[in-house]
């Protein structure tokens, strides 16, 4: 069976694996899977978990937060902010959905201080406006 490269990307690291059969993922249309001597192809990754196999027969599972991914010249490129990858759907599952909780809570988080920044800024346009007597 013909085969191609992956490479992965993120800030801080890179894995490349030779080999690939098959590579599956989603993008916002839906669901695509890309083969050796695909045409050149780009779309944008989804939150959530990609597979792909190798020669050996081994699935693995991409978990990412969205990412870009190239396929040209037989290889296929993703890059993203942070990737995991594993064999073991259950254990990438449990930590991509820890990772999912903990990013809602950031995100959480930063619109309340940008809700409290917002409210102290009004008021402080506020108490000047009282001050000087109108704008």
């Amino acid at each position: 069976m013909s085969s191609f490269d992956l490479n992965v990307f993120d800030a801080t690291h890179e894995q490349r694996f030779s080999g690939v059969n098959s590579f599956v993922a989603n993008d916002v249309s839906g669901c695509f899977g890309i083969q050796a001597h695909h045409a050149r192809f780009m779309t944008t990754l989804v939150f959530g978990l990609a597979r792909f196999s190798l020669d050996s027969g081994e699935w693995h599972y991409l978990a990412l937060p969205g990412a870009v991914a190239y396929f040209n010249n037989n290889t296929l490129t993703i890059s993203t902010r942070h990737f995991l990858i594993d064999t073991d759907i259950e254990r990438i599952s449990d930590v991509l959905q820890q990772q999912l909780v903990a990013e809602e809570t950031e995100l959480r988080a930063t619109r309340d201080s940008l809700q409290r920044m917002e409210q102290a800024m009004l008021q402080r346009m506020w108490n000047l406006k009282r001050k000087v007597g109108g704008w």
